[in-house]
């Protein structure tokens, strides 16, 4: 049996892992929050005390936490789980953290004769709770193919997208332009909505059956209609991904003129103290009335 060590138990790491146990695997967890890992314990996960301990002895280690800076302080920070893994072992990078520090960890990492597979996830809690997720997945054949088992246990589908880690990355970041400019343009529509007079949950109704129709339409456009205290992706969390985005592209060169100005909305949300709320409530930005927090 696959051991797994699986460190991040946030919004979206909690329901994966929960997944994986319940799909048979064997995981023990860790997160900066120690009740969050004890209560994945019902479903057979076993709580760990520090990255040392949530590292030893794994086949896998798995990170699905917020930021690069974080995966850097797992691996080779004050308790470097890069140190504590065993040569062999393979280390998955769930989180969106854009190209390049995904290269750099695999290079590191390869000196220990540690493999790195990258992993990153698109779909949100729910689906990440039955196992239902995108994961965008590149990387050697055969560490790919060692971790197919836990990949297939999370996802509706898990494409090798490339051979190099960073590839998946890649991948990931045209997925979150989309993502963004569809969220603050969802957000533009309704307002332009109410700023009509028209019944923008009704509006909604029409035009979320016709060609406008996407995903974040459909699902953030129920919350920005309706309204809901849930926070299922943080405002915080697209702000950073869309900043990855504008500057990977900057990289290469190549104008983002959309996802640059879904960027500066998403800054203006957390400026005005909308950051840890859930991104649909960046309607409340250009309603001209953002929420007390």
């Amino acid at each position: 049996m696959t051991r797994v060590g699986w460190i991040g138990l946030g919004a979206m790491g909690y329901p994966m892992a929960s997944c994986l146990a319940r799909a048979g695997h064997d995981i023990t967890a860790y997160d900066i929050d120690p009740s969050r890992a004890e209560a994945l314990g019902p479903h057979g996960v076993r709580p760990a005390r520090s990255i040392h301990e949530v590292a030893v002895d794994m086949d896998v280690l798995a990170m699905m936490v917020a930021t690069s800076e974080q995966v850097e302080s797992v691996l080779f920070g004050d308790d470097p789980a890069a140190a504590t893994l065993a040569p062999g072992a393979t280390v998955a990078i769930m989180a969106t953290v854009g190209p390049g520090v995904v290269q750099n960890w695999a290079e590191r990492l390869a000196r220990r004769q540690i493999d790195l597979v990258d992993a990153p996830v698109s779909g949100g809690a729910a689906r990440a709770l039955t196992g239902d997720l995108l994961i965008m997945v590149s990387g050697s054949q055969p560490a790919v193919d060692r971790l197919r088992p836990m990949l297939d246990a999370m996802a509706r589908t898990a494409p090798r997208v490339g051979t190099a880690p960073g590839d998946g990355q890649k991948v990931k970041l045209v997925n979150q332009l989309l993502c963004g400019v569809h969220i603050a343009a969802a957000a533009e529509a309704l307002t332009l909505a109410e700023a009509m007079h028209l019944d923008p949950a009704a509006t909604w109704e029409v035009v979320r059956g016709g060609a406008a129709a996407s995903f974040m339409l459909d699902d953030r456009g129920a919350r920005m209609v309706n309204g809901s205290h849930e926070v299922t992706s943080a405002l915080d969390i697209i702000a950073k991904d869309i900043g990855l985005v504008t500057s990977t592209a900057r990289t290469s060169c190549h104008p983002t003129p959309l996802a640059t100005a879904a960027e500066q909305l998403f800054l203006a949300g957390q400026r005005a103290g909308l950051g840890r709320r859930d991104d649909s409530t960046i309607i409340e930005l250009l309603r001209g009335r953002p929420p007390a927090s």
